[in-house]
């Protein structure tokens, strides 16, 4: 019924959205997981037209991706390296028939952009720089996979079309190439959106 009421455009709190959950995985919802709020705004700008396929780097619980693919007509793809996370978002996804989601289980090093039209990032390599950011202890953390998963993402990204779109949320902006523009910022400028104009 949740997903009945965001396709309408009814208000939905966090709290509302986050008893799909498991406890300890609400638990980390406050710090890890994108508030509704910010993925309509994101979610709506990233997604131009239906079919746009958008990227979550990094998709975490996969909420960003479900949130947003009931607010528009896009195709959300979340990758994410944690097992655990990666079943149990496709299980939500399956549960809630979601269809326009997909999760891969995989290290973003091994995803080609090109594939994609827009992206989303919610600054999932800081944990590699602060472990108060920690989801788990499941996967290696270390300042040179922070360097490294973002210096791959900003070429990816700079290799990618004029036109593409990008919103970033709480990031320090390290993965942004040169040629991405802001279009809109919103909470303050927590919520950059981009395009790329040359």
């Amino acid at each position: 019924m949740i997903f009945e009421y965001l396709k309408l455009n009814l208000i939905v709190n966090d709290d509302e959205f986050n008893v799909i959950y498991p406890e300890r995985v609400r638990k980390l919802a406050k710090r890890h997981w994108t508030p509704v709020a910010v993925t309509k705004i994101a979610a709506q700008f990233l997604v131009e037209k239906p079919g746009t396929k958008v990227l979550d780097i990094g998709s975490g619980a996969g909420k960003f991706c479900m949130v947003g693919s009931a607010y528009t007509k896009g195709h959300f793809t979340g990758i994410e390296q944690r097992e655990y996370y990666y079943q149990l978002s496709n299980r939500l996804k399956k549960c809630y028939r979601l269809s326009n989601v997909e999760f891969i289980h995989s290290n973003i090093m091994e995803i080609n952009f090109k594939e994609y039209n827009s992206f989303y990032f919610f600054n999932s390599f800081f944990e590699n720089i602060d472990i108060t950011a920690m989801v788990d202890d499941t996967v290696d953390s270390d300042i040179k996979l922070y360097n490294l998963y973002s210096e791959y993402v900003r070429e990816q990204l700079s290799e990618m079309p004029i036109g593409t779109r990008l919103a970033t949320y709480w990031s320090d902006l390290k993965e942004v190439p040169a040629g991405y523009k802001i279009q809109a910022t919103s909470l303050e400028g927590l919520l950059k959106m981009w395009e790329k104009t040359s």
